[in-house]
């Protein structure tokens, strides 16, 4: 699909890192029964825009895109995102091998919006080294790539150099919520002034924080329901990211068909912000913010290079969950696809058990840092 101007972009988009699975041990057991209605439903409710990458569901997610979108619908019918992964370029023609083994998955012969992943102090060097960002050009030139951008991780400094260095791209993908809109790690409102001053558009990621948002504490969830009755907790936080200018596409990574029907019934009837309604997000960012709950989204790219491959956002979602709701769970019914776990205490004792269990892992010198990259070998 060719898009003369990206406004004209349907402003929800799909994103393919949480699909349904058979087997919640095993991440690479997609679902495609489901995800074909999930699929079915966002494309008939007249959104286009589909976002995966190459680590996702261990390279799953890319081989879903083939069998429950290309094979099924018309090639111009949608709009497909996907990512070059700065971590596994180790050595020259890494970057066409995986673009290769990409097209290759998901059968989609180019790529609407294609983003380097996760630009950051640590990869952007990477990205500079291997070429990335000319090859992206010579992509574009060749018709592979339609639209190039890049996700980002990092401050509002090295996101300023990026963009002055590579006048080129054309959006920027950005964690953007409520509760990280003023976190002073995440940053997430002066990146976005970073992009509108650049006069790039944004994509948004996490809009709903791995879930956080999507399933508040009892009084946080009755404070927005004294405003708004009825809203579901997700519908505050997507409204929340579409609820600015120069937006892409909000990208949310729906599980299951119950969140999809929730997220469309939210943007199909999308109203701007009320005063009364932003003191309530306000009020709600200033509680959560009072707990030290543990800042995770759930991305498990921490899983992927653990030598013990420990399931450390369970980890952290058992402790944020006992901190937020103390020893049991919330009282009233949980949104489906959202915190499945048993009681948080429960779910911790039952991990600490398995840490023990584990043996201890070897004892490896910290290798020094070498190469013109920085990047430990």
């Amino acid at each position: 699909m060719i898009i003369e101007d990206l406004s004209t972009v349907p402003h929800f988009g799909f994103g393919l890192m949480r699909l349904p699975v058979l087997d919640a041990d095993d991440k690479t057991r997609i679902d495609y029964g489901q995800l074909n209605h999930m699929v079915d439903a966002f494309l008939d409710a007249g959104f286009t825009y589909f976002d995966t990458a190459y680590p996702y569901h261990g390279g799953w997610s890319e081989r879903a895109v083939k069998e429950c979108l290309v094979k099924r619908h018309d090639r111009e019918s949608f709009l497909l995102a996907d990512k070059m992964p700065a971590w596994s370029l180790k050595q020259p023609g890494d970057v066409e091998r995986i673009f290769a083994e990409q097209l290759e998955r998901t059968g989609a012969g180019f790529f609407d919006f294609y983003l380097l992943h996760s630009v950051e102090s640590q990869w952007y060097p990477v990205y500079t080294e291997y070429g990335c960002w000319e090859w992206a050009q010579r992509m574009k030139d060749q018709g592979l790539i339609r639209h190039f951008g890049f996700s980002y991780h990092d401050g509002p400094e090295l996101l300023d150099r990026v963009l002055t260095e590579h006048p080129e791209v054309e959006f920027v993908q950005l964690q953007l919520n409520y509760l990280d809109w003023e976190n002073p790690v995440v940053r997430s409102r002066e990146n976005y002034e970073v992009c509108r001053r650049h006069g790039v558009y944004v994509t948004v990621m996490e809009p709903v924080k791995g879930g956080t948002l999507a399933e508040l504490p009892e009084a946080q969830h009755e404070l927005l329901q004294a405003v708004r009755p009825g809203a579901s907790d997700a519908s505050w936080a997507i409204r929340f990211a579409l609820d600015r200018p120069d937006m892409l596409v909000v990208l949310s990574g729906m599980s299951d068909e119950a969140q999809m029907a929730d997220n469309l019934a939210t943007v199909r009837s999308l109203e701007p912000f009320s005063e009364a309604e932003r003191d309530a997000i306000a009020e709600v960012t200033r509680q959560l913010l009072d707990k030290p709950t543990i800042g995770c989204t759930a991305c498990r790219y921490c899983v992927d290079v653990c030598p013990m491959q420990i399931e450390i956002p369970e980890l952290f979602r058992a402790m944020n969950a006992a901190t937020l709701y103390g020893n049991g769970m919330p009282a009233r019914p949980l949104q489906a696809g959202h915190l499945r776990q048993p009681r948080p205490r429960e779910r911790l004792h039952r991990l600490w058990r398995l840490r023990c269990e584990l043996p201890a892992a070897p004892a490896h010198p910290r290798p020094a840092r070498t190469g013109s990259r920085g990047v430990r070998r």
